[in-house]
């Protein structure tokens, strides 16, 4: 498959014509990398983002032969807090329908969006440490936030795995330009999210970014400074991490 390829300081970057074809080369390198865990060791943890720029590599991960998802635990990376517990908007819910009930992972471990979040927050990280985590599959979103870790609340040196976060109005409009959400006033306003040191534990990062929406956070991720007001610089000190993106996304401006 055709794409440009090239380095931004340890991130692999690589650029597809459109998503479509980005989507089905970050779900076979996925899947590849899960069938050599698998492989080698009992069972395999995995970290999954929610949102639409996922939409197509998540469609090739679950169609990929000779994985056996009995032996993989599950995880997501953030949720919104307030929302019906049968939202669509629901984290879980995408991933419900996108992924878990197609392949039946052996365990998903879902966030709660009704509870003390504080409480919610340490029993997940409980979860998180009882072993390593093998694979983070993530996006970046338009104000270069990872999970809900947006400019305002990011921390490269966060003492949690998980903390509650209130979602800057960049965030919050994604969500709308996404189509999750009709307007902005019905967008929650708080959520959970795994912080930057949970998700940069992972040994290999598979990074989905496409769509002309996403340029301008591509562009910042690939050329400022490493630093919180764009969280996803970071990617580029993690020496496991590879960056799928599209031309509507990266454009020739985005020089490395």
């Amino acid at each position: 498959m055709n794409y440009h390829s090239q380095q931004a300081e340890k991130l692999q970057v690589k650029v597809f014509a459109d998503r479509q074809t980005l989507g089905i080369q970050a779900g076979d390198e996925a899947a590849a990398h899960l069938r050599q865990l698998l492989a080698s060791q009992q069972r395999v943890r995995i970290i999954f983002a929610a949102a639409p720029s996922q939409n197509e590599f998540l469609a090739r991960l679950r169609q990929a032969p000779d994985i056996d998802w009995s032996r993989v635990t599950a995880f997501h990376m953030d949720e919104y807090i307030g929302l019906p517990e049968n939202a669509e908007q629901l984290f879980s819910h995408y991933l419900h329908q996108q992924l878990f009930r197609h392949v039946n992972p052996g365990e998903v471990h879902l966030i709660p969006s009704a509870g003390e979040p504080v409480e919610i927050c340490q029993r997940y990280a409980a979860l998180l440490t009882q072993a390593p985590i093998d694979m983070v599959c993530l996006g970046v979103g338009e104000n270069g936030h990872l999970a809900f870790n947006d400019p305002p609340v990011a921390d490269f040196q966060d003492p949690e795995l998980m903390k509650p976060v209130a979602l800057d109005a960049v965030c919050r409009q994604q969500q709308v330009n996404d189509g999750c959400f009709a307007s902005l006033s019905s967008v929650p306003t708080h959520a959970l999210t795994l912080t930057i040191p949970a998700l940069l534990s992972a040994q290999r990062l598979f990074c989905m970014v496409p769509g002309k929406n996403k340029h301008q956070a591509v562009t910042a991720m690939l050329n400022q400074p490493l630093s919180t007001s764009c969280p996803a610089t970071i990617l580029r000190s993690h020496t496991g991490c590879t960056l799928y993106t599209d031309r509507d996304a990266f454009q020739e401006r985005s020089d490395v």
